[in-house]
């Protein structure tokens, strides 16, 4: 596998920072009285020090009361320090226990015990305040990055009707079986992935594919859990378990989306790592080091110099805001209905300058008819013979042949059918051999077709019977609305080469290719040559190659790319399991809001970066020097921290277009 999928799987080894914005996506089993609880508890420790901190410097620095000093302003300062300094202290000791000595927790509570040392108690109680208020602000910047994938737990239905014993009862969903009918009354939505069993109705599809169209399914169709019945009721037969159906499906994606880390996030975390130890021994030598050069040495002096720099030197706004960076991404997709896997991917998806695509579902509608029928013996019999055959195939190309004629139009029924991957359909219909298929098929079995049909640019299924070409069926698909308006945006965001890859014939592909503007084009492909041409590609190593395509067949590809598309999610199952992005809904244009996402998602990253490392570079010089206070460095700290996360949340308010 490519190397720029190799850092999905590893785990943070550093814990820095109070939350862990990873663990927001886990279900929470909590009462509502119990998180209200601990918010407010929370909110109120930082408030009862805030207030007997200010009141101390009321007292000890404006009004200047001669009682307030030694013993008294002491223990006044430490009783104000403990609701935010004790939970902080705790954290490092268990940090120290697991054997994390260099955290952040360990650089604060080193600062504040020294500043506590020299009588410096105001700036000790400041330091762990403004920790906490920071804390406070991640909450809620967190809380608002996650509120459009937290949305999506919402939306699972609690409760289903089913019928049983003759009437239909209220169960829970994971309790109806593959199956049974179920009822969904208008307004309502649909609790598992079913099949329509009454004649229509019309469904909000939003949940699965973030748009908010009318979708009309007719009877026999499927209709997926989290949709909502608009017209009528209706019934469905069950075809999918409650935790295999498409909106469970999802849910487990996004779940799962914030444990992959990127690049740029490991690596911090691993700065932050050997960073914070480094940092700690400096400190040490700005006290050790001066009493060897500096003549009128006070060691109080170079003391708290040291505990500026180790407050100022926190990792907490690196730490903090980068990974709430990506996680903001990850939202802000989700609400244009693209589910990124793992923040690598965001990452990924902005450096993908080699865009490969499948024809059929991707950049075609995939919705085929039939335009012609060819045949050397009787039209009827043939295509009761094709139609036997294809009835055992849910391509679409056997869908469109099927509802050409009919669902139970042929007489005939087939036996032992064999689905050719990338070349068609053998059986035996009648007591005699079918073979239905492309070009590819009639030459594996060695049958001659004595015609000229390459300058048709539609899919042409030809047919023989015991190994004789009897005819051949035409099939006409659609390219997508807005197809072309999608390439010539990719192109804008940067994307230098795209190709074409389809199984479809040649000059089908370069009809297509026309149309969109795409030079490199590849047809008549099996699904291995597919993967042999993005293999061709892949080694070129300054090529990161991205593979969008919908079908089973394109599940080899989409592993083998640097970063794989799956399109439509409710496609194919394979596809979205190997897939790294699920743009959901069917639109190319996705694609390129995906890299927008992604794109956007980097510079504030590394805005971030840039704004933490530059202030605490200069504050730190100016620590070291004397000329600035622990005030200045708690200030900073804070105020980076805070900057970076009102940073990352602009990534919510951000429109893709």
């Amino acid at each position: 596998m490519a190397t720029q999928r190799e850092s999905q799987t590893t785990q943070s080894d550093i814990a820095c920072c109070d939350h862990n914005v990873d663990s927001t996506m886990q279900p929470q089993q909590e009462s509502h009285v119990g998180k209200e609880g601990s918010s407010q508890l929370k909110m109120s420790l930082p408030a009862i020090s805030f207030v007997m901190l200010i009141a101390g410097i009321l007292v000890e620095y404006v009004f200047r009361f001669s009682f307030f000093k030694g013993w008294v302003s002491l223990t006044w300062y430490f009783l104000a320090y403990i609701p935010v300094g004790l939970p902080v202290i705790k954290k490092g000791v268990e940090s120290i226990a697991r054997g994390e000595f260099f955290t952040e927790f360990f650089l604060m509570s080193i600062a504040t015990i020294g500043a506590f040392v020299i009588a410096k108690y105001p700036e000790a109680v400041a330091v762990m305040l403004f920790y906490a208020i920071g804390e406070l602000f991640q909450d809620a910047a967190v809380n608002r990055a996650k509120r459009n994938i937290k949305a999506l737990m919402d939306i699972r239905p609690k409760t289903a009707r089913v019928f049983r014993d003759g009437k239909f009862i209220t169960v829970s969903p994971e309790s109806v079986q593959i199956g049974e009918r179920i009822l969904i009354k208008p307004g309502e939505r649909v609790p598992l992935d079913g099949e329509m069993l009454t004649e229509g109705s019309s469904f909000n599809t939003s949940a699965l594919t973030g748009e908010s169209k009318r979708s009309s399914i007719l009877t026999g169709a499927q209709v997926f859990a989290g949709m909502i019945n608009i017209d009528k009721a209706i019934e469905l037969r069950v075809t999918q378990l409650f935790e295999d159906s498409s909106l469970a499906r999802i849910l487990h994606l996004v779940q799962k989306a914030t444990q992959r880390k990127a690049k740029t996030e490991l690596f911090i975390r691993k700065f932050a790592k050997v960073y914070t130890p480094i940092v700690v021994f400096l400190a040490f030598a700005l006290v050790l080091v001066p009493s060897f050069i500096v003549e009128e040495y006070v060691f109080s002096q170079w003391l708290y110099r040291a505990l500026i720099f180790l407050v100022i030197a926190c990792p907490c706004a690196l730490v903090i805001s980068i990974p709430l960076g990506y996680f903001g991404g990850i939202g802000a997709a989700s609400r244009h209905g693209i589910l990124f896997k793992g923040s690598n991917y965001l990452d990924l998806m902005a450096k993908v300058n080699t865009l490969v695509m499948d024809k059929t579902g991707t950049l075609t509608k995939g919705v085929f008819t039939v335009l012609k029928v060819e045949s050397r013996i009787d039209r009827a019999e043939l295509l009761q013979f094709v139609t036997a055959l294809e009835k055992h195939s849910t391509h679409p190309i056997a869908k469109a042949i099927v509802e050409y004629i009919g669902e139970h139009g042929s007489g005939y029924s087939a036996v032992q059918v064999e689905e050719i991957s990338g070349h068609g359909l053998k059986g035996m219909v009648a007591g005699k051999e079918i073979l239905a298929g492309n070009n590819k098929l009639m030459e594996k079995y060695h049958v001659p077709i004595d015609l000229d049909t390459s300058a048709l640019a539609d899919t042409i299924v030809f047919v023989a019977r015991e190994r004789k070409f009897v005819g051949y069926i035409t099939i006409g698909d659609e390219i997508k609305e807005d197809a072309s308006i999608a390439i010539s945006s990719l192109r804008r965001t940067g994307m230098k080469h795209i190709v074409i890859l389809s199984g479809d014939k040649q000059s089908v592909v370069n009809e297509v290719s026309k149309k969109l503007g795409i030079a490199e084009v590849y047809g008549d492909l099996l699904p291995e040559q597919k993967v042999e041409k993005v293999e061709a590609l892949k080694r070129n190593p300054d090529r990161v190659v991205g593979y969008v395509g919908d079908g089973i067949n394109d599940a080899p590809v989409l592993a083998l790319a640097d970063i794989g598309i799956a399109m439509g999610g409710l496609g194919s199952d394979a596809a979205i399991e190997t897939a790294d992005v699920v743009i959901q809904t069917d639109q190319p244009s996705k694609i390129v809001t995906a890299r927008k996402i992604s794109q956007a998602t980097k510079h504030i990253v590394w805005q971030n970066i840039s704004l933490a490392f530059g202030v605490k570079l200069i504050v730190l010089i100016l620590g070291a020097g004397g000329l600035a206070t622990m005030w200045e460095a708690v200030f900073a700290d804070v105020g980076v921290a805070l900057l970076s996360i009102v940073n990352a949340v602009r990534l919510q308010r951000m429109t893709f277009k």
